[in-house]
């Protein structure tokens, strides 16, 4: 359970990184770079709001009984298979560093005062991702007691700030649509996994008793006692004995999302080399 954690904070660092480090940079080459102590605030209160949001729902879970803690951890997976969903397609669409540096000339230009305007933006830029990263976290923490979790999550989040502090001072290039794109392919996957346990969770609470006989017993040939399967049920919430419940929800989430996936990647594509021939 290291590496989905790691994916996960890698991705939602970097995104939050890259933010700041345009913002940082936009306000560098314009000379304004008093207006920088704002977006550190910023960063840091939504960053605090993350981290206690996180703790008071973790520490509460814990004194839930067992059929509330199978029915909250079924509600926290289906949050993240949400938000896994809108961060996906929502980097498709407006994940650029042309509508970023915008919104940071129309917060320096409002009436309301540059600052404030500065301050929230970036705040609530952070919030999104940190939100998203809480709930995500909660959801890979309930399925793993120990410490590979919060390890690959801090590795992750260190990992994409020491990717930032790079871009900033080094200005090295990195292939970001690539790496946006395999990583949102590979989500995408992670949330059919999410969606598949917030079925067995519901299942396990009481709630949810449909379609519970054995759909598939693939524990002759990839047994999650393998290095393979353990790998598979810890990145893509791999079952060996699921139940058709199971299998139907995954196939139900996975089948539709891939399919808006490939057509939003290749409208932008069209979009873009449309743009580069004008």
């Amino acid at each position: 359970m290291f590496f989905y954690p790691f994916l996960i904070m890698l991705r939602e660092g970097l995104e939050a990184t890259l933010i700041v480090v345009l913002i940082a940079c936009y306000l560098k080459k314009t000379g304004q770079s008093q207006w920088m102590k704002y977006v550190w605030i910023g960063v840091i209160s939504a960053a605090s709001l993350c981290l206690a949001l996180g703790i008071a729902i973790h520490i509460g879970s814990g004194e839930f009984p067992q059929a509330e803690q199978e029915l909250f951890e079924g509600i926290v997976a289906v949050i993240a298979v949400i938000m896994l969903t809108y961060m996906v397609f929502w980097m498709q669409n407006s994940a650029n560093s042309v509508s970023i540096t915008q919104q940071v000339e129309d917060a320096l230009t409002t009436r309301q005062g540059p600052a404030r305007a500065l301050l929230l933006m970036v705040f609530l830029a952070v919030a999104r991702e940190g939100l998203e990263s809480v709930f995500f976290l909660l959801s890979a923490f309930s399925q793993d007691v120990g410490l590979q979790a919060p390890i690959g999550a801090v590795t992750g989040l260190a990992t994409a700030i020491g990717m930032g502090l790079v871009l900033y001072f080094a200005g090295v290039r990195v292939p970001l649509k690539a790496f946006f794109r395999w990583t949102s392919l590979f989500i995408l996957f992670v949330a059919a996994g999410l969606a598949a346990g917030a079925i067995r969770a519901f299942h396990e609470a009481g709630l949810w008793n449909h379609l519970q006989a054995l759909a598939f017993n693939s524990s002759e040939w990839l047994s999650t006692q393998s290095l393979l399967g353990t790998l598979l049920e810890s990145l893509l919430g791999y079952q060996q004995t699921p139940s058709q419940s199971e299998v139907l929800i995954y196939v139900l989430y996975l089948i539709p999302a891939l399919t808006w996936f490939i057509v939003k990647q290749t409208m932008n594509s069209q979009v873009n080399t449309r743009k580069s021939k004008t």
